[in-house]
């Protein structure tokens, strides 16, 4: 006989969670660091040294003499992926009334999918905050490849600022690898999207009026993607009044995201290892109320990790 586990993993509520994913205009955590498998809770992953790709050893050989020989290395890593979820009580008369209305035909309401759609939220929203954390934190960085701008060099200066050299000389500070993804936050964007040096460029100097588009900014620096973080997180401590800010800071970052790259191979600025699907489940609990409820549960497990340094450039303080 099986034994009985506290947590029982529902298929339509894991199904659920699944599905369930904030608007893509607001969230850019599943872009900015794309999410790949690993088998196993523990898993290893190789850095790469920068050097090796770019040495050329002496190549010729004489008569009799010896061929040269070159070894590639990598710099084994391991970690572990972390687990990320919450528990929403949900009363036993609440399931009860949902499922008579659901039978009558009255309603469509289900309070054990709606907990699962409102704790998924949470998570997602969790790890937008640890990405953005990540992909503007200077360490995450080589020394030469980030910069921070101050006074008139901040690209709201729209007068003295010069937002094409700024955001061309990270673009090409990456060497090989040229960033293809850049990232920002809303702030930042409002900022930059007005700027009358980006409009003249993308409008052949005819005005420096109106905005830039997304895909416009993409298409003047040649980049896949422009990523606008847009997400909000209370920060206020608990039992205070709510207090909004943005997740993405003003920054813009300029990212080589290789969305096919692995724990062991590929090169990629950053990834997301994760280990199995995202889950949700229920647990009884009979002190909840006079008659017992359920706690509703939903997390994944994840690790977001930056494995190449060298291919991204951060500039701080972007605008003011």
């Amino acid at each position: 006989m099986a034994p009985r586990r506290p947590f029982t993993v529902d298929p339509v509520l894991t199904a659920v969670a699944i599905a369930y994913r904030n608007p893509a205009a607001n969230l850019i955590a599943d872009q900015v660091l794309p999410r790949r498998d690993v088998a196993q809770e523990r898993f290893g992953w190789t850095e790469y040294p920068l050097a090796e790709g770019f040495s050329v050893p002496e190549l010729r050989v004489g008569r009799r003499g010896r061929v040269g020989q070159v070894e590639f290395t990598g710099s084994e890593k391991t970690d572990e992926v972390n687990d990320y979820g919450i528990d929403s009580p949900v009363p036993s008369s609440d399931i009860r009334a949902a499922a008579a209305a659901r039978a009558a035909g009255t309603s469509t309401y289900d309070p054990e999918a709606r907990a699962v759609e409102g704790v998924m939220e949470i998570v997602k929203l969790g790890r937008e905050v640890r990405v953005a954390g990540l992909v503007q934190d200077p360490n995450n960085y080589a020394a030469s490849r980030r910069v921070t701008l101050a006074g008139t060099s901040q690209l709201s200066d729209y007068a003295n600022s010069d937002p094409i050299g700024v955001i061309q000389s990270a673009l090409d500070g990456t060497l090989v690898y040229r960033p293809n993804v850049v990232t920002m936050g809303f702030a930042a964007w409002t900022v930059l999207r007005r700027h009358p040096k980006l409009l003249k460029a993308v409008k052949g100097g005819l005005t420096e009026d109106g905005l830039l588009t997304r895909q416009q900014f993409a298409d003047l620096f040649e980049i896949q993607k422009l990523l606008i973080g847009e997400g909000f997180v209370n920060t206020a401590a608990k039992g205070q009044g709510a207090q909004l800010n943005r997740v993405w800071g003003k920054h813009i970052a300029a990212l080589h995201i290789n969305p096919q790259a692995s724990t062991d191979q590929g090169i990629t600025w950053g990834l997301t290892a994760q280990f199995g699907a995202e889950v949700a489940g229920r647990i009884e609990d009979p002190h909840m109320g006079l008659e017992g409820g359920t706690l509703v549960r939903a997390g994944e497990r994840v690790k977001e990790l930056v494995v190449a340094k060298d291919v991204g450039y951060l500039i701080q303080n972007a605008v003011a």
